[in-house]
């Protein structure tokens, strides 16, 4: 990436305002992950740069992820959450809804970056969109994610989304080879940690990015839960 590249576009909000007087909005399910390398002198993480025109988070760069299908349910996959991942969704969410949010995290990454977090299998017929996944051969490896951190979009934003941020080794996926059409995200780049501070981001993605530095320091820190009550954040841990 040139500095061109990571040139801090104008700014612009990262969703639409609240209208004023309404309530606020019911925050929407959603999972990204971060997928890191470490085949380099300094660990890489993906991210990608969402376009312009959206109205939540344009320009920005963010980690692939999206929020829940109805098909992340039925989906299939090739090893689950482990025990560790599986306890905490279950905490919080009722069942079977920590492991469709790790489903989606999954299919947006191969949606949005063409890359597949997954292991080989049988190619079958499929509908839905789960469909093009299932026919290269493949089935989600969700052994292979963590958890680092959940959020939901302050009361004030007029699109909200309460996210769970997963995390990946790279050494995961099927190929480091990607599908060329990479969807919602304009570019796609493997940048290190210090690199992604210099992009426009999020201000939620700074924070994971941050806290995945720290992780990697201290893997058995907490995993902190970000939220707004009475008008502020609250913070917490899962």
């Amino acid at each position: 990436m040139t500095d061109a590249d990571a040139e801090i576009r104008p700014h612009k909000p990262e969703g639409p305002p609240r209208i004023p007087g309404a309530r606020a909005v019911r925050p929407r399910s959603a999972a990204t992950v971060m997928i890191i390398r470490r085949d380099g002198p300094k660990p890489r993480v993906l991210m990608g740069r969402r376009h312009g025109g959206h109205s939540f988070m344009p320009d920005r760069w963010v980690f692939p992820g999206g929020r829940i299908d109805p098909a992340d349910y039925r989906a299939p996959f090739a090893t689950d959450l482990t025990p560790d991942v599986a306890a905490v969704f279950n905490a919080h969410l009722k069942p079977g809804k920590g492991r469709a949010l790790a489903l989606a995290a999954v299919r947006e990454t191969w949606e949005e970056a063409g890359l597949l977090l997954a292991r080989p299998a049988p190619a079958r017929p499929a509908a839905g969109p789960w469909r093009t996944f299932v026919e290269q051969g493949a089935l989600a490896d969700l052994a292979a994610l963590d958890l680092v951190a959940r959020a939901i979009t302050p009361p004030q934003v007029g699109k909200r989304f309460d996210t769970w941020f997963l995390v990946a080794d790279a050494e995961r996926l099927m190929s480091l080879d990607r599908q060329p059409d990479c969807g919602e995200l304009e570019e796609i780049a493997w940048v290190d940690f210090d690199e992604a501070q210099t992009l426009p981001l999020p201000s939620v993605t700074r924070m994971m990015i941050k806290e995945s530095v720290a992780r990697m320091k201290d893997p058995a820190r907490p995993k902190p839960f970000l939220r707004f009550r009475a008008g502020a954040m609250r913070p917490a841990h899962l």
